[in-house]
């Protein structure tokens, strides 16, 4: 009997990092004779869907106090969301519900209804959010772990969601009411993708039992244009940065460190920092900065890089710039923060401690006058993060199917 499989995220479509990796599993899973389906919160640029009607209606913090009361009611699991999922339930009959990113704009209760009809319930998470009501453990600017031993209260005192009281204290209210009891009752699988956040998890009182590793994959599509690639063609004379332009990255360090280096550096990525940087880097001969740029302009500079460079200042969990940067064969110059540390070893590259410019100035050094053997590097990443190596795990170990 074919075994099938909901998927739970807020959005369907390729908002962000949760949005892809749900995309690339219900593709993985029905090309691989597995029956999906899919419930999120309707949104204008949702994918069509079979259950698309019965999604949860749209909520939205922002506006008027109506839609902020609309939107507080479906972080509590009130509304009209146990309705539309009991319905997908019914129809559907999933042997497995696979939740992602739910919180605020679907819910937790989703788990807790799919656990009370026996179905089994994974969650893969890709965030803190089950340990920090502000869900990416920062604090001024530095790692914080204040919330990690159930007093929640901290997101309220530190005002952490935007500087605002009154949306720390419906973060707070979600988190009492989803409480690390509650979640463990509903949930059998907690799925991390990588081990430093399944040891933050445990940090937290979360059940080992319970807590499971399993690395994100990168698409076929991608595995395909880095399997096809020259490893042995020569490199180009310049690192690179690929991602967001924004504080908790580290990048303003690095394009310090980068303004007195006699390398090249090309900074692919936007966000809140980058009219910042130009206007204070702009000038710099052996900076360049690329803007956003599409999937296939990121296989460029990645294949064509001597090194890639991930500065980060915050716990990044599977970083996908690091996954794609080993796949193209190129080296990475990781901050020993987060989940950084374990996708990189002494043949694939090197870690330095964040927040310290020195530090990170020796480590680009050290890596750029370094020969790397690119075609290993490239041949470990390409299995250890391929869609089949993924399957077979999240089948046999994760699904028990």
């Amino acid at each position: 009997m074919t075994k099938r499989v909901l998927l739970v995220n807020k959005f369907y479509y390729p908002r962000g990092g949760d949005c892809v990796v749900v995309l690339n599993t219900e593709t993985l899973l029905r090309e691989n004779g597995v029956e999906t389906a899919v419930f999120a919160m309707k949104y204008p640029e949702n994918l069509d869907s079979r259950y698309q009607d019965s999604f949860a209606e749209e909520v939205s913090f922002g506006g008027g106090i109506g839609n902020q009361l609309r939107a507080m009611k479906r972080t509590l699991g009130m509304g009209d969301v146990c309705r539309r999922f009991e319905a997908v339930l019914d129809d559907f009959k999933p042997d497995v519900v696979h939740l992602h990113n739910i919180h605020s704009y679907l819910s937790p209760v989703v788990g807790k209804l799919a656990h009370k009809r026996g179905i089994r319930v994974v969650w893969t998470l890709h965030d803190y959010k089950l340990l920090c009501p502000r869900y990416d453990c920062l604090l001024d600017g530095k790692p914080c772990e204040k919330c990690f031993s159930g007093a929640k209260f901290n997101v309220l005192s530190h005002r952490c969601m935007k500087g605002s009281l009154p949306a720390s204290a419906v973060a707070w209210l979600e988190a009492l009411k989803w409480n690390r009891g509650q979640l463990e009752r509903n949930t059998d699988v907690f799925l991390c993708p990588s081990e430093f956040m399944a040891s933050k998890m445990k940090q937290g009182g979360f059940d080992s039992a319970k807590v499971k590793v399993l690395n994100n994959f990168l698409d076929p599509v991608k595995l395909q244009q880095y399997q096809t690639i020259d490893k042995t063609a020569p490199r180009g004379d310049y690192y690179c940065y690929v991602g967001r332009l924004s504080q908790e990255k580290g990048v303003a360090d690095l394009l310090e460190v980068a303004s007195h280096l006699p390398y090249h550096l090309k900074v692919a990525g936007g966000g809140p920092l980058e009219a910042e940087l130009r206007d204070r880097y702009g000038s710099c001969s052996n900076i360049e900065f690329l803007g956003m740029i599409d999937a296939a302009g990121v296989t460029r500079v990645l294949t064509g890089a001597r090194l890639s460079v991930m500065p980060s200042q915050c716990y990044d969990n599977n970083p996908l710039s690091v996954v794609e940067s080993l796949c193209a064969g190129t080296p990475v110059a990781g901050a020993r923060i987060g989940g950084i540390p374990e996708l990189i070893d002494s043949q694939s590259g090197v870690v330095f401690k964040p927040f310290d410019r020195e530090a990170l100035a020796s480590a680009v050094t050290e890596s750029m006058e370094k020969e790397w053997n690119h075609a290993e590097i490239a041949r470990k990443a390409l299995e250890r993060f391929s869609p089949q190596t993924h399957l077979q795990v999240l089948l046999n170990d994760i699904y028990h199917f």
